[in-house]
């Protein structure tokens, strides 16, 4: 058989590539690396992509433990994961056709009535008009599932939708019987994980099945689309009916995070599987540690980008790292971005000095109560640790007495079971300035709440002025009421402005993430703690991991009211309709600062789904829009090819937009660089609203020391002009160096009488090379 002269440049550059090479050496130690493939370069020699990639690896110098791929990747990326040394890696390299190397990251989970606060009911437009999601599959990539809970009921549900291609992955403790007409499909990925520990997983802990041994992925899962459950609870506590937010939409698991985290491999193999499974929208409540990674070395931004070009949405939490300036991660304009907010439920308990004062806190504690009069009360950082570290506390200074323990440094929870073994009789939970106000309530293993910063300085104060300090705790069980008010922003939900991009506002949106009932696994108690004995159907606990879900079950209601709307139009409904008051008439607060909030901390504000069904206009975008941005912020042809999964086109940039300002988003984060600088931005909206001959005009609400001006500041819309822009220019005026210049903030609305289109204003003035604050 003739061999071409492109086979025969191959095979030469592979013998090349097998020579021995002086740099190898048996001390190197092998990494998994996430190797980016342009599809075109396969020798057409090779029958499928695999033979390709196994000849390439076979092809490498020979180590102690041989090269070996974990994964394929087919419609999240071109390419596949490897474990190879850096001596392997450098030869692989020079093989034509790799687009782009990536060491494989380490990311990390970001951990009812919601429904009713999200104004969501029998009688609302949305779940009315989106048969409750009926027929929308959520594919959830988290810890998994446990497949007998009630909230998967398939109970008056119709059949699988005919698009759906996965599989119920069995095992030991996941039989067939597991997946029905509500929980359609489940699959576990773990190379990367194994990998990176260089052992198998111990199935004592854990399963290598899909099934959920931490509870988080049943938590999340069953949020965004769990079944109506009657008479859910925690141990009495928020009683009542329990379903997610799309209780008829179908949900496939993709089990990606073990006990040490998840693995950027094995996140690409589950979004690369969802994708070819026919998922309509991906829950992501995991994120990167630290930092936004840059675009093209952030996996999930990767795999989220070619899940929009597959019409899907995918939905992420912005992060638990508040409330820090610059925390937000999942922050690719192509993910829809979640911050967390509190809801209208409490759960009381408060503290009962002995001086008189009582001080509100929080707790889940369902045990016995404590005894009918007050007890000695020592702070934890005079009798070992302030944080209450295991083992950290002298049992002869806190037996029979109640203990104030800081929080940070340790788990909540875990510092009440360290009291406990030492002898305390209970804990307050003191919060320090990191945390504020913000109450997150507990399901302790002993009497004890939490109480805010405010608070924790009084009783720290009492404790010191007082020669024998006394206290109780008094338990109210659940209250739903406008006091305090809601929503209010987390101290923990990540914020803006955009690490990468400071022109795209994120998070784009905030919702409920603060003490929220659901799901819950039966191999771990409600605290995930090993001394925790335990057993519980559904558990109240916080983070944008909850927020998240929310979000992603609200989109999927959208997604089957509108099934041609692009993810890019779904965003843009949910941006534009969310709201910015809370249910007192003021504007939302930040629970870290008691402060009011801004966009950088809440995006848009807060998501009202009733409202996001008739937006009125959207903002819509598609691939070459994304392209375009990553051509306005710099990116070369080499660092695009990575998302089109082609060999760099040097043309790829040509009449792209100068700005990344410019992308047609329903937001606006303007950086001036300096006090009198100009920034235009263009936007095109749609006609999406019942009315084909729509007039908008538009309402400015100009942040301090910005000028605004909106040309035109009249759209007509008619059945031949569905789609119409807008130029927006923003002056900075009135300031002028040194002036130390804080961001400002307003907004621009396009009402037609009926709709109010809204896109929060950010602005920042950049100082030199450093960031300000926000």
């Amino acid at each position: 058989m003739a061999i071409s002269p492109v086979s025969f440049l191959y095979f030469l550059l592979l013998f090349l590539l097998n020579q021995p090479s002086s740099s190898s050496s048996s001390s190197d130690h092998p990494q998994t690396f996430i190797i980016h493939v342009s599809k075109s370069h396969k020798p057409s020699l090779f029958c499928s992509y695999h033979d390709w990639y196994t000849s390439i690896i076979q092809s490498l110098p020979p180590s102690p433990q041989p090269a070996r791929i974990l994964y394929n990747y087919n419609h999240a990326i071109h390419g596949f994961s490897v474990h190879l040394t850096p001596t392997q890696l450098a030869k692989l390299r020079l093989v034509p056709g790799i687009l782009s190397v990536i060491p494989d990251q380490i990311c990390q989970l970001h951990t009812t009535h919601t429904s009713t606060f999200l104004g969501l009911s029998e009688g609302s437009r949305l779940w009315q008009n989106s048969g409750y999601g009926d027929g929308v599959i959520i594919g959830v990539l988290d810890t998994g599932i446990w497949p007998e809970h009630k909230s998967l009921s398939d109970s008056g549900l119709s059949d699988v939708p005919a698009n759906w291609k996965g599989i119920c992955e069995t095992g030991p403790d996941f039989p067939a019987s597991s997946c029905n007409k509500k929980l359609i499909g489940a699959r576990a990925f773990y190379k990367g994980y194994i990998t990176h520990k260089g052992r198998p997983i111990d199935e004592s802990k854990e399963s290598a099945s899909p099934r959920d041994t931490e509870g988080h992925g049943t938590h999340t899962a069953t949020t965004a689309a769990g079944s109506l459950a009657h008479n859910a609870s925690l141990f009495q506590y928020a009683t009542g009916e329990a379903r997610g937010m799309a209780s008829k939409a179908r949900i496939a698991a993709y089990k990606i995070c073990w006990s040490s985290g998840c693995y950027d491999s094995d996140i690409l193999a589950a979004m690369d599987q969802a994708i070819y499974d026919g998922v309509h929208v991906i829950s992501l409540s995991v994120g990167a540690t630290g930092h936004a990674p840059q675009y093209d070395h952030d996996s999930i931004a990767i795999g989220a980008f070619s899940a929009s070009q597959h019409g899907i949405v995918v939905s992420c939490s912005a992060g638990n790292a508040g409330p820090g300036p610059y925390t937000a991660v999942n922050i690719a304009p192509w993910i829809l971005t979640v911050g967390a907010s509190t809801i209208d439920r409490e759960f009381p308990a408060d503290v009962v000095l002995g001086n008189g004062w009582v001080l509100s806190g929080v707790s889940l504690y369902s045990g016995d109560p404590l005894v009918d009069y007050k007890l000695p009360l020592v702070y934890a950082g005079d009798v070992g640790s302030r944080y209450c570290y295991m083992g950290s506390i002298s049992p002869s200074k806190v037996q029979g007495k109640i203990v104030v323990c800081d929080r940070g440094g340790n788990a909540r929870v875990e510092k009440g079971a360290a009291v406990k073994l030492a002898g305390g009789l209970g804990m307050i939970l003191a919060n320090t300035a990191d945390s504020g106000e913000e109450l997150i309530a507990d399901s302790h293993l002993l009497p004890a709440t939490e109480v805010g910063e405010i608070a924790a300085n009084k009783i720290r104060q009492y404790i010191k002025s007082d020669q024998s300090p006394t206290a109780t705790i008094l338990f109210r069980g659940t209250i739903i009421g406008s006091s305090p008010a809601a929503p209010k922003v987390a101290a923990f939900s990540s914020r803006g402005p955009n690490y990468l991009t400071p022109e795209i506002l994120k998070p784009d949106v905030i919702a409920p993430g603060v003490n929220i009932l659901a799901g819950w696994t039966g191999f771990v108690g409600p605290t995930d703690l090993e001394l925790d004995p335990r057993r519980v159907e559904f558990n109240i606990i916080s983070g944008t991991s909850m927020s998240c879900p929310h979000v992603s079950g609200i989109v999927a209601l959208l997604r089957k009211a509108y099934p041609d709307w692009s993810p890019a139009a779904i965003k843009s409904a949910l941006v534009t309709t969310a709201y910015t008051l809370d249910n007192s008439g003021k504007n939302i607060k930040d629970l870290a600062s008691a402060e009011e909030s801004t966009p950088f901390i809440h995006g848009a504000g807060h998501v009202d789904p009733n409202s996001a069904l008739d937006p009125g206009l959207v903002y819509d975008m598609d691939t070459s829009d994304y392209i375009s941005f990553l051509c306005a912020i710099g990116y070369d042809s080499n660092r695009i090819a990575v998302f089109v999964r082609e060999p760099p086109s040097s043309d790829i940039c040509s009449g792209k937009v100068s700005s990344p300002g410019n992308l047609n988003y329903p937001s606006f984060s303007v950086v001036f660089q300096s006090t009198s600088d100009v920034v235009t931005c263009k936007r095109v909206v749609k006609n999406v609203g019942s009315s084909l001959d729509a007039v908008y005009e538009v309402k400015v609400n100009s942040p301090a020391n910005v000028d605004i001006k909106v040309s035109p500041s009249k759209l007509v819309f008619s059945a031949e002009n569905k789609t119409l822009s807008y130029e927006i220019t923003f002056s900075s005026v009135g300031l002028d160096w040194p002036t130390i210049i804080p961001s400002t903030y307003g907004s621009i609305e396009w009402s037609d009488g009926i709709h109010g289109v809204r896109g929060p204003i950010a602005v920042k003035w950049r100082q030199g090379s450093s960031r300000d604050s926000i």
